[in-house]
């Protein structure tokens, strides 16, 4: 018996840090939230910026999506910021984001009037010079986040300005509490599925050797 468990940990432990890996990697994204929004609403978005490397992260740019209004921003201490065109940037006047850290950064927008998604494309600059580019799409190593927005209940295109307007007052959109969502969760439980397969095919194999 003590055999047949050395032999199943030794087959899951590659499995188990397969899907730990692909978690990480999953929550580190640049990411721009809510996933969801109603037509024509000012919406207070969160930019959540981790630093993946050793360097620090000095700057963030975005790109507002296309049939996105840029409105407002939340003063960040330790950080410029500039805005051109359709470009929003966020530069640190420190030390920046260290390893290990993120950084939330708070901005209204409003929605377009017409029902459709909106991929935020954003540009993280490491102290070291190198660019991560956050503007592939869904699947991709570097994705980009896109905001699904939906047509408003009732036709009231501007529901949720109220609603916004007080939370900004807050720091926080409400509606960015508790929908923070990995950029790549499908990638994660398909391992993880992959992973608990693969395991019982093993412990199968196992009990059909005629040496287990």
């Amino acid at each position: 018996m003590n055999q047949l468990l050395r032999k199943l940990l030794t087959l899951a432990a590659p499995a188990a840090a397969l899907v730990l890996v692909l978690a990480t990697m999953a929550s580190a994204h640049v990411t721009v939230s809510p996933a969801e929004s109603a037509t024509g609403a000012w919406e207070t978005y969160t930019l959540k910026v981790p630093s993946e490397k050793d360097a620090a992260t000095t700057q963030v740019d975005l790109r507002i999506p296309q049939g996105a209004e840029f409105k407002q921003y939340e003063a960040s201490p330790g950080w410029d910021v500039t805005i051109e065109g359709n470009k929003v940037s966020w530069i640190a006047t420190g030390k920046g984001i260290q390893a290990g850290q993120f950084q939330r950064f708070y901005f209204t927008a409003k929605n377009p009037d017409a029902a459709g998604a909106l991929a935020w494309n954003a540009y993280q600059h490491y102290a070291d010079g190198s660019v991560v580019e956050w503007s592939g799409e869904e699947g991709s190593e570097t994705p980009h986040s896109i905001t699904e927005i939906v047509q408003a209940a009732g036709g009231d295109s501007h529901s949720g300005m109220a609603m916004d307007h007080s939370s900004m007052n807050m720091g926080e959109s409400q509606t960015d509490k508790g929908q923070e969502k990995p950029a790549t969760p499908a990638a994660v439980y398909v391992a993880l599925g992959v992973s608990i397969l693969s395991l019982l095919l093993a412990i199968a194999g196992l009990f059909r050797s005629p040496h287990a």
